[in-house]
């Protein structure tokens, strides 16, 4: 078991004063079977009064307005979270299990195609191979791996808005690219999936007490029986250096922060991830 300290600041830069912004943060881990979150807040400069809620999907949401003019905006979430290795599933469905109706209608959602994770003929044909000659479960890293042998990992060649198909046109992506398109790949096989945004700690020896550079990251759960996850950028099962804060459709629903804002002018991002091995 690993105990793991998180600081993810992110902050806007105005050009000119904004009159009011509403806004929604994703950024506090979720308590579950391999993982329990044991603080967490969520801080903003200037200070606001924030609520939370709980949205559809399960994730933590903390919302804030502001109403005073302002420049500039930082929010902070600062957590602290015990994890551990993924454990594989025991249940094991079948291909016939998975096209059944009852598993159709209960997964309907995470079944269809979305902006980010469109249907495609030449990822559906390699659907097909893959289902020749695996189970659900095998068929999952299966195209995991597929996905990481088609795309070359280089850092901002795709934006937020692109899909899993735009990365597949130009062969390179980051994590976001390559969970979205895993989640191409099995849904066209009819297997309930979903987009994982989280935290990965890139040292698996990592020295107790010390503070290093670290990044938000993505993967993907499958349901082959039951839910697991797998990480298509590394090609690995979840260990403890993984720690999750939201799942969805896709990127768009765990986007980390967004809202509007009244006033001019574009705005400069910075983000700075900070983890710290605790125990």
């Amino acid at each position: 078991m690993w105990r793991t300290r998180v600081v993810h600041s992110t902050g806007y830069a105005y050009k000119s004063p904004v009159t009011a912004s509403y806004n929604e943060v994703r950024l506090t881990p979720r308590s579950g079977v391999r993982q329990n979150l044991i603080v967490n807040r969520v801080e903003t400069i200037p200070a606001t009064r924030s609520y939370r809620y709980v949205d559809y999907w399960g994730t933590a949401v903390t919302a804030f307005d502001l109403h005073a003019p302002h420049t500039e905006l930082t929010v902070t979430s600062l957590s602290v979270v015990e994890t551990e290795c993924s454990e594989s599933p025991v249940a094991k469905a079948t291909w016939d299990e998975l096209q059944s109706a009852a598993v159709i209608d209960r997964f309907d959602e995470v079944l269809r195609p979305t902006a980010r994770t469109p249907t495609s003929e030449r990822v559906a044909a390699v659907g097909k191979r893959i289902m020749a000659v695996h189970e659900p479960r095998e068929a999952v890293v299966a195209a995991a791996r597929w996905a990481r042998s088609e795309l070359d990992y280089i850092a901002g060649t795709t934006g937020v808005h692109s899909s899993g198909l735009d990365a597949l046109e130009k062969g390179r992506g980051v994590c976001q690219d390559f969970a979205h398109l895993s989640l191409i790949l099995l849904r066209s096989m009819g297997i309930p999936c979903r987009y994982v945004s989280g935290y990965l700690h890139p040292k698996r020896n990592a020295v107790v007490g010390k503070t290093i550079d670290g990044r938000s990251h993505a993967w993907i759960q499958a349901w082959t029986g039951d839910w697991w996850q797998y990480d298509p950028t590394n090609d690995t099962e979840i260990t403890e250096q993984y720690i999750s804060v939201g799942v969805g459709r896709d990127y768009a629903d765990v986007s980390p922060l967004k809202g509007i804002y009244s006033g001019e002018g574009a705005t400069d991002l910075d983000v700075v991830v900070e983890v710290t091995r605790l125990a």
